[in-house]
């Protein structure tokens, strides 16, 4: 029991070599255009936390249910409809990247005969191997249970925006503490949403906002981060 819960901490924690650190989702784009400050962050993160329950943790979600059961036909299609609702390259090249790097890693961090079969599939071309998928098939290797993987992949999220606004240095560690405490609510709610979900189809997030920002940021001359 303890190992087992040493791994689910080992694979969310920040030093997780899966590449988020490169990530901002989306904020460094909206401070560039000057679209929030720091009194609006929270709620730009609400909005983040919100889209990511009904798409990537909810993917997640499917991807472990699927492994759990030996449907790996399922993931495939949740990793196809989970790549189809990323609207934009940016987001879907980061998805990517950081998916096939916490593949590379987990051999010899977990020894996880999931994530060995989905590199397979993934150097095959069968399916692109979206980093909540990965997670998702790891997770259900290590026998998280699937509520405990979605919490603990939407605080990790949460956890990376927060750390993009202080390295951005728009808040300190002090209210970026802040910040995750006042998500938690909005971090239950994507939880209870994401598990909601039963099929590929139920994968969805509308953020035109966003995807317009993450074009822009793509373009941009200088960029700390990858989105």
């Amino acid at each position: 029991m303890t190992e087992a819960l040493l791994a689910r901490l080992q694979l969310t924690d920040s030093g997780f070599p899966s590449g988020l650190y490169t990530l901002s989702h989306g904020l460094e784009g909206h401070l560039q255009l000057g679209a929030v400050g720091p009194d609006d962050l929270d709620a730009l993160l609400r909005d983040l936390v919100r889209a990511a329950g009904t798409g990537d943790a909810a993917a997640l979600a499917l991807a472990h249910r699927a492994v759990t059961a030996g449907d790996w036909d399922r993931l495939v299609d949740v990793d196809h409809r989970l790549h189809a609702i990323k609207l934009n390259r940016e987001q879907r090249t980061a998805s990517v990247r950081t998916g096939r790097q916490v593949l590379d890693t987990a051999g010899p961090a977990f020894d996880s005969a999931p994530a060995a079969r989905l590199a397979g599939l993934v150097a095959d071309r069968a399916t692109p191997g979206n980093h909540a998928v990965v997670v998702g098939a790891v997770h259900a290797g290590l026998g998280t249970p699937v509520r405990d993987a979605v919490a603990c992949d939407l605080f990790a999220f949460a956890a990376s925006c927060t750390a993009a606004t202080v390295r951005l240095g728009r808040v300190d560690f002090r209210r970026a503490q802040a910040l995750l405490r006042e998500l938690r609510p909005e971090l239950a709610r994507a939880t209870a949403a994401a598990l909601a979900a039963r099929d590929p189809r139920d994968l969805h997030t509308s953020t035109p906002v966003a995807d317009a920002v993450s074009a822009a940021h793509e373009r941009a001359e200088a960029r700390l981060f990858i989105t």
